[in-house]
């Protein structure tokens, strides 16, 4: 018999388990005989340590690949990140970096951003907001900033890496500059700074209609989706685990904001929507990866929490009146906060205004119309204006703005015009993207309310809402902010998406105003 020398056919050995699934093959010949029978003595063996069948190579996660963004490079998401940051010295407080706070905060943004592939990775930066609220914001090309309420209402050091690898994973995966370009806006850099801007100062200047960088349109289209938001969970959750943090402290962390309710959480939640049970979901993305030791708590951050209670920290009205008066700018200059490599601050470029500094006092002498008009036109509308306003901008680019030289500043608009375009993807009609787009301005500014219901209006034939909103005016009388009138207009846009206009001016001279505002309504055109 052993003469014949016939090939044995291979006998697979494969031991199954629901999940995950160990399978081991076994093949041999007549003389690999004894080294087979060993083989399966093995597998047997293994079986009975583990009778459900729990076999498994498990491996520790990877970040994912975040492609990249047609029409803007590296070197211009960077760019226009520290044009953006300029805004933030100009409307925020913000620590210096010498302060033994932000020292904290910086260190461990540096050991969550060493777990990061250097291909992949960015500049991050880390700054410190003096603002009670719990909220952080990324900006692209990496600059981070993270309000000193956040860091006192962290219960350990793991909860606050949470949220900064969140706002890192935004940045990582290029969250802000993709959702501007798949909602159109995206038409250069000068666009994208506008857009991102908005997002992240619109709630700042104390005025609806914001100039340029700051505008409605803006706040409106850089809201995180809840995809993005669920990818940053994702992808934070990750750079926790690198960094030895267990990943269910982020989640955690955001579960205790929806808790709070009508407290400080929901400006982060406005910013950040909930993509669904957070708790649940990292659970489940980690539940196959590699045992740990996790590190909670450290001593630096039981030094940094006492220090950050001890900070001056203001409210978010604060911040805006703040905002509104120049006080930030002076103050982060006076305290070495505001870096000396910043890009000059200026208004965007080609909208009307950049007029007086402080425009607080303004009257309505100053800004009455001639009566006469002229016609703007270009970016696919023309409307009348009087000659004695200026007009700039694009849609494209920050939105349009039509004004009196002496009730425009940099960072506001006190009596004028702001033209802007938007999409809104979750609104199938023009009613909801009324609603939706009210709502995202209350949201951003605090006080503003509509005052009565969103009505029909025809506007050269094309069928619109139109709106009154009341909210805070720039112009001062005895030293207190006046009321603020906002008639707002929305209409279909063309090639999709909708404009909307706001007519502007503090209440007690709306009305002297409301002819002319008429005539530029009625005059306006959409190509």
């Amino acid at each position: 018999m052993e003469a014949s020398r016939a090939p044995v056919k291979a006998h697979n050995f494969t031991a199954h388990a629901p999940s995950p699934r160990a399978a081991v093959c076994i093949f041999f010949n007549m003389k690999e005989r004894t080294l087979a029978i060993r083989l399966m003595g093995l597998v047997l063996s293994v079986l009975l340590v583990f009778p459900n069948g729990m076999i498994a190579a498990v491996s520790a996660p990877e970040l994912p690949d975040p492609g990249s963004v047609g029409g803007i490079t590296k070197d211009q998401q960077i760019q226009l990140g520290q044009k953006a940051k300029a805004d933030v010295y100009q409307q925020m407080p913000v620590l210096p970096d010498s302060h033994p706070v932000v020292r904290y905060v910086q260190q461990l943004g540096k050991k969550l951003e060493t777990v990061i592939p250097p291909q992949h990775s960015w500049p991050y930066e880390f700054h410190v907001i003096q603002q009670k609220e719990i909220n952080a914001f990324a900006i692209p090309g990496g600059p981070i900033f993270i309000n000193v309420g956040t860091i006192t209402a962290a219960d350990n050091e793991a909860e606050l890496a949470g949220v900064m690898a969140h706002e890192m994973s935004h940045v990582y995966m290029q969250h802000s500059v993709k959702a501007m370009k798949k909602q159109g806006m995206a038409q250069g850099i000068a666009g994208i700074v506008g857009g991102i801007l908005g997002s992240v100062l619109g709630g700042t200047a104390g005025t609806l209609a914001n100039m340029g960088a700051q505008t409605a349109g803006g706040i409106l289209s850089m809201k995180y989706s809840r995809e993005d938001e669920a990818q940053a969970d994702s992808v934070g959750a990750i750079i926790m685990y690198k960094a030895g943090y267990d990943p269910r402290a982020m989640a955690a962390f955001f579960e205790k904001l929806e808790k709070m309710g009508g407290g400080s959480g929901p400006q982060f939640l406005s910013d950040h929507p909930n993509p669904g049970n957070r708790v649940q979901a990292v659970e489940n993305e980690i539940k196959d990866w590699p045992q740990r030791n996790f590190m909670t708590n450290s001593p630096q951050f039981a030094s940094a929490k006492p220090e950050a209670a001890k900070v001056k920290a203001y409210t978010a009205q604060e911040v805006a009146d703040g905002a509104k008066q120049g006080i930030w700018a002076k103050q982060n200059k006076q305290s070495g906060a505001t870096p000396g490599n910043l890009p000059a601050h200026t208004s965007p470029q080609g909208s009307a205004g950049g007029g007086t500094a402080d425009i607080s006092s303004v009257n309505f002498d100053q800004v009455k119309p001639s009566g006469k008009f002229k016609q703007f036109q270009g970016d696919g509308l023309s409307i009348d204006y009087p000659d004695n306003w200026q007009a700039g901008g694009t849609l494209s680019s920050g939105g349009i703005t039509i004004a009196p030289p002496a009730g425009v500043a940099q960072n506001a608009i006190a009596y004028g015009v702001s033209i802007n375009a938007a999409n809104d993807p979750n609104a199938s009609s023009i009613d909801q993207a009324t609603q939706d787009l009210i709502q995202s301005l209350q949201q951003s500014n605090q006080g503003l309310h509509a005052s009565g219901q969103a009505r029909k209006i025809k506007v050269n034939g094309v069928e619109g809402r139109s709106v009154n909103l009341v909210g805070i005016s720039p112009v001062q009388q005895n030293g207190q902010p006046l009321p603020e009138h906002d008639w707002l207009v929305t209409l279909p846009g063309p090639q999709g998406g909708f404009v909307y206009v706001v007519f502007v001016a503090p209440e007690n001279t709306f009305g002297r105003l409301q002819s002319t505002y008429k005539h530029m309504l009625n005059s306006l055109h959409l190509q």
